[in-house]
């Protein structure tokens, strides 16, 4: 299919166009230690979904908890992202990648609407490790709007792997077609220091990172596989209707605009001081992730995820070896240590790490069930 979704999950379809096809009740969804030994094997992660989880009600306490403590630092590195944006890019098509790009992308646009008068398109698009973004759906966007102004938006970065990824899809697909795609790439949190368009390289506590789809507006990670989306077909994902009821998005996003306006003059100071800043990416988040790969004996840096939005995604949806954190009693990592009280999963400190916190991946190579 080439409409976009309609609606886009639970986003307010004024938020943003989401280029992907509802493959609900299609896609297989199985057990993550079962996907986490084929995925090892080398079958990609895209062919199909893990089977998503309620929160605990413990959990859910804690979600709230940070919540209410970050939701202003994130209005702050919102509106310092968007003017960032604006003042590279005069006339900004904002495409964010899914997932995780989409509430930054929703929140981008909303500020720029409320706050600067401007209304900024936005879209949602699929990107793969390994695979690269939807060909599709970019192909779609450069018939209604022109390539120098496309800006992609996500919502953090680990190590930078995504930077990469971005890059060699621009690469290939200008190639193909002859086009002149820029690989831009805008985060609140750039840890990885991979990117240039940040509003801070602190490894950053952004609540949407803390849940799957209850804070994604209900839709999975994207699927990619030749049954259910082949070429010309935009990527798929399936929507969790039966979530509504712990759907949490609209009262983050909700929430995070609503702090707009008491952090505003902190949003200018900080955004002139950002501006001024030298923000060529030195990488030093890989060269980082290497150290920690050669200490802890892991031998395949996919395994290695740093970075606090990468460590929860670990525990929510991987199989945990370990969890590494810099302090032990930091207020962002309290939802990590509940998860992983809940897994069983170690957790050891690494006060020269970086990172806030770095997930490990069990090695199930040649593991049975």
């Amino acid at each position: 299919m080439t409409e976009p979704l309609s609606p886009p999950g639970s986003f307010l379809p004024e938020d943003v166009i989401l280029l992907l096809q509802d493959v609900t009740g299609r896609v297989a969804e199985r057990d993550v230690a079962v996907r986490e030994r084929e995925i090892q094997a080398g079958r990609h992660y895209s062919e199909d979904l893990p089977v998503e989880k309620v929160p605990s009600a413990a959990y859910m306490e804690v979600f709230q908890g940070l919540l209410a403590r970050q939701l202003p630092l994130a209005a702050l590195y919102t509106g310092v992202l968007a003017r960032l944006i604006l003042a590279e890019h005069p006339n900004p098509v904002l495409v964010s990648l899914v997932r995780a790009g989409v509430p930054c992308g929703v929140l981008l646009r909303r500020y720029a609407r409320q706050v600067l008068g401007r209304d900024i398109p936005h879209y949602g698009v699929s990107i793969i490790r390994g695979k690269g973004f939807d060909e599709t759906a970019i192909s779609w966007l450069l018939a209604r709007y022109k390539a120098q102004d496309l800006v992609f938006v996500d919502g953090w970065t680990g190590k930078g792997m995504i930077t990469k990824e971005l890059a060699e899809s621009c690469a290939a697909y200008n190639r193909t077609y002859g086009t002149a795609l820029q690989p831009t790439l805008a985060v609140l949190a750039d840890p990885a220091h991979s990117v240039s368009l940040c509003a801070t390289r602190d490894d950053f506590m952004n609540p949407s990172c803390c849940l799957n789809s209850t804070v994604c507006g209900l839709i999975s990670r994207t699927v990619h596989n030749q049954t259910l989306t082949p070429p010309g077909t935009f990527h798929g994902v399936r929507i969790y209707r039966e979530f509504a009821g712990i759907d949490q998005t609209a009262r983050y996003l909700d929430g995070v605009c609503r702090s707009f306006p008491a952090m505003e003059e902190e949003i200018q100071g900080r955004f002139r001081k950002v501006q001024a800043q030298d923000r060529t990416p030195d990488w030093s988040g890989m060269e980082a992730v290497k150290r920690i790969a050669q200490a802890f004996g892991v031998s395949d840096l996919n395994r290695v995820k740093p970075s606090i939005g990468e460590t929860t995604r670990v525990l929510l949806r991987r199989v945990p070896d370990r969890i590494l954190l810099q302090q032990a009693d930091h207020p962002d990592a309290a939802h990590i240590l509940l998860l992983a009280r809940e897994k069983g999963v170690p957790v050891s400190l690494c006060p020269q790490m970086p990172y806030l916190c770095c997930g490990l991946i069990a090695d199930k190579r040649g593991s049975t069930p």
